[in-house]
């Protein structure tokens, strides 16, 4: 199981890449293991990596392996151990997220979909030097019920309950980012009302069931 488990985190790591998501040894990815967590290493290669590479670690930073671990793994941790419902932890740097997260502006509901993220926008971290506790808690700050915010100067960080769903969603805000980023180069985004995104969020509670 736990070595399946390796596999499946290596595998969503190459697809974070080929995604476009992310490039290089940048970014991290992690997922829930036991009572710690399975974490990529420290500046490796996504598609040379094997499942020996990956990192054991508990959430207050012991760890099993060869390999150091990413060196967000305060973050990471941070998160498992503040939402329960977090089994997989996607960190990356995806060129509009990034943009946005530059100007250290967030993704306000422009767009209804926004409510992907678990509220009416998505929030952007306050900047503090990377695999720092201080970094951590200006993430843990802005995902204050949300599942995905951006980072002051720095890139993307989302969580979901198993690897494919933080993929996914990680991919949904890059979208996000990119529609918004070309309406400021035009104008002004018109915004949707508190009260819509909380009929929005409330549909989205049923979104995607199958009634059987």
């Amino acid at each position: 199981m736990t070595y399946t488990l390796r596999q499946r985190l290596i595998e969503t790591a190459r697809a974070m890449n080929a995604s476009g998501l992310n490039h290089g040894t940048a970014g991290n990815l992690s997922v829930r293991h036991e009572d710690g967590m399975l974490i990529t290493p420290s500046g490796m290669d996504y598609a040379t990596i094997s499942p020996d590479d990956i990192v054991w670690m508990h959430f207050d930073g012991a760890q099993r392996g060869a390999r150091k671990p990413s060196s967000e793994w305060r973050f990471h941790a941070a998160i498992y151990r503040r939402r329960p419902e977090a089994n997989a932890v996607l960190h990356a740097h995806p060129v509009s997220c990034t943009a946005l997260a530059c100007l250290g502006t967030g993704i306000p509901a422009f767009h209804y979909m926004v409510a992907v993220a678990g509220g009416n926008n998505i929030r952007c971290a306050d900047y503090a030097t990377f695999g720092t506790p201080e970094l951590s808690e200006h993430v843990l700050r802005a995902l204050e019920d949300r599942k995905a915010c951006l980072m002051a100067n720095h890139g993307l960080t989302c969580f979901e309950k198993d690897l494919a769903g933080a993929l996914a969603l990680a991919i949904e805000v890059e979208h996000l980012a990119t529609v918004y980023g070309r309406i400021l180069a035009i104008s002004e985004a018109e915004i949707l009302t508190d009260n819509e995104m909380d009929i929005v969020l409330e549909k989205f509670k049923r979104y995607g069931v199958q009634d059987q």
